[in-house]
């Protein structure tokens, strides 16, 4: 019985923080603005999506398939490599290049079973892209070690329109080995110059032993990144355990806390740590409890959703609609459910016209069309 009191603790401070989701009221619109149209549903898991300048997009099949889709074909990608498709593990995330129309460069991220070790482990890669085939394609970064675990991949890809390349990998469910530890990957935001090195100014370059490509640390399992088209503050969301999914501005070299301070507790039911707060370690911007399983993550850009630009949409895997955070600065000050009962989101993102286009498993690509 002892450990009623201090779960019910943990409870009580997740909801007495400013940034715990109970202190906002979900808004829900009488009727929508806009109305759902099917664009491709011949993926069954559509992990990651972009686009190319000719106006065709990119769009990732978990199970290992690239595919690229314009009025309404599809046509597959040649030249991918093996991916380890197992659990949440397989084909994720796709990033054109902003320059492609001079390099031909898309980055992928997926689960890697190269390396040393049983399972595999995430990997970001880049390769020219010509007529329908991926060519010349390089490893840029293979995470370390591999692990037969199925969980915890990460991983999202950014752009900081500063040369730089940003990608998560999450922490292969070894929770007390990876996240805190900077001489492992897993549990990290990670930067690298869009060549595939390691700039110089990043936080740990010139620590002894530390993995040289960590921007952040401490994170668990980040599906969502994302920079804010004004600022260029680089976000980032992450999955908690049971509670605890997290929204944070991503800064060089900072703790964000995981597994040592979290708002969540395991999903049996126990603690995993009676902290939510730590002296050097990073408070979220927003969290919710109980967890919505965040995945994908976009800035509205552009005037086609009166009222709605710069706010930020968050898919939401568990219960299936689109949440949208309105800001007052950096702070989140309100929330409003939209695309509700639409199926689990797997990405969000805004498309080249300035419309939200939305993966959902077992469906396809949804397009979010004003009225």
């Amino acid at each position: 019985m002892r450990w009623i009191l201090p779960l019910f603790s943990l409870f009580f401070l997740a909801c007495q923080h400013p940034n715990a989701q109970s202190e906002l009221a979900l808004k829900i619109p009488n009727e929508r603005q806009y109305t759902i149209e099917l664009i491709f549903d011949q993926v069954q898991n559509p992990w990651g999506m972009d686009w190319l300048p000719d106006g065709s997009m990119l769009v990732t099949e978990k199970s290992g398939i690239l595919y690229r889709v314009k009025d309404g074909k599809a046509d597959e990608i040649s030249g991918l490599p093996e991916v380890f498709n197992w659990g949440q593990g397989g084909l994720l995330d796709v990033a054109v290049h902003p320059n492609f129309s001079e390099n031909n460069w898309v980055f992928l991220t997926l689960s890697s079973p190269a390396g040393e070790g049983q399972g595999g482990n995430t990997a970001l890669i880049r390769g020219e892209l010509n007529e329908n085939r991926l060519e010349s394609v390089e490893v840029l970064y293979k995470a370390s070690p591999n692990v037969p675990e199925g969980q915890h991949f990460g991983s999202r890809i950014a752009f900081d329109g500063k040369g730089h390349v940003l990608f998560s990998i999450g922490d292969r469910f070894h929770r007390d080995e990876f996240p805190q530890d900077l001489e492992v990957d897993g549990g990290k935001i990670y930067r690298l110059n869009e060549d595939g090195s390691i700039p110089k100014d990043n936080p740990f370059y010139n620590s002894i032993n530390a993995k040289k490509a960590i921007y952040s640390y401490g994170h668990r399992n980040p599906q969502g990144l994302t920079i804010h088209p004004e600022t260029g503050l680089i976000w980032a969301h992450e999955h908690g355990p049971r509670g605890g999914d997290e929204l944070n501005i991503i800064e060089p070299g900072l703790n964000y806390g995981w597994p040592i301070i979290t708002y969540g507790i395991n999903y049996n039911g126990t603690i995993i740590t009676e902290q939510t707060q730590r002296e050097g370690m990073e408070q979220p911007k927003y969290y919710w409890v109980p967890s919505i399983a965040p995945c994908g993550m976009a800035f509205v850009t552009g005037n086609r959703y009166p009222g709605w630009r710069n706010q930020l949409l968050v898919g939401s895997l568990k219960f299936a609609y689109i949440e949208m955070l309105e800001f007052e600065g950096n702070k989140v000050i309100g929330r409003q459910k939209i695309a509700e009962n639409i199926g689990r989101v797997r990405n969000v993102k805004m498309g080249p016209d300035d419309m939200i286009y939305v993966g959902i498993e077992g469906e396809g690509v949804v397009r979010l069309t004003p009225r």
